[in-house]
């Protein structure tokens, strides 16, 4: 079900406390993706998106969605520890609706060049737009169900051979053509999709990635070398579709 928010210019997925499941934009607004170069520690990079905000006129709850980069994988536990901090800061900004996070979240480890603390890699947040084409941000998502954070409920936990590997990502491809549909979307109105797993992409291209993004693929697919946040989850994904995408330096200009 899509909750309004209004004071963002947006409608977003329930999720669970540490994010939404997607967002997209209100009638009268589109999504604008911004990507930070280089990404910056965490706490410089929430407040180098919310000055950027303020600059373009936005309030803060325009923001709806963050990309993270963690410097490794965390365990159940840990991931639950991190996640009470950001929360806490979401809520210090009135972020909230009706007590639910409406921010959409990808957070993952890269394999190579992580850094040594959690950083900000990009963010999205709406713009006022007379006549934009819809728009709309999904969270990053891996083999696990809608709402589990149990690592019990793990496609396939600990395995990692071709048959599983194709497992978790058709079910990871569940989820966001769930989550795709429910935002009004589809395939074809992504503009980009984001795979992110350190094992070998090209051996699920065929079966089952491209059959199933179909026309998404057009436009290419982005694999990031990396893991995704918790330890024993494997394959994870996201998509977006922005018609304005921007890069902005250290300074958030």
């Amino acid at each position: 079900m899509l909750i309004e928010n209004t004071r963002g210019g947006f409608a977003f997925l329930k999720g669970i406390a540490p994010y939404s499941c997607g967002a997209a934009a209100l009638a009268g607004f589109e999504i604008v993706h911004a990507r930070l170069l280089p990404a910056m520690p965490l706490g410089a990079g929430l407040r180098a998106a919310r000055a950027h905000m303020e600059r373009m006129g936005r309030p803060v709850q325009a923001l709806c969605g963050l990309e993270l980069r963690s410097p490794r994988p965390l365990t159940f536990p840990g991931f639950a520890a991190f996640n009470a901090g950001y929360i806490e800061t979401l809520q210090s900004w009135g972020l909230l609706v009706d007590g639910l996070n409406p921010v959409a979240r990808t957070n993952v480890a890269p394999a190579f060049a992580a850094g040594p603390a959690p950083s900000v890699y990009g963010f999205s947040y709406t713009e006022p737009s007379a006549d934009a084409a819809p728009s709309f941000v999904i969270a990053g998502a891996g083999e696990l169900p809608e709402g589990s954070l149990d690592p019990a409920e793990v496609v396939r936990r600990g395995e990692t051979s071709l048959d599983a590997l194709r497992e978790k990502a058709s079910f990871v491809l569940d989820l966001m053509e769930g989550r795709l549909r429910e935002l009004g979307a589809g395939w074809e109105q992504a503009t980009a999709v984001g795979i992110y797993t350190v094992h070998d992409l090209r051996a699920l291209l065929d079966d089952p990635v491209l059959p199933r993004v179909g026309a998404a693929s057009l436009g290419g697919l982005t694999w990031h070398y990396a893991r995704p946040p918790i330890e024993t989850i494997e394959y994870e994904m996201d998509v977006r579709g922005c018609r304005r995408e921007i890069v902005l330096s250290e300074s958030g200009r």
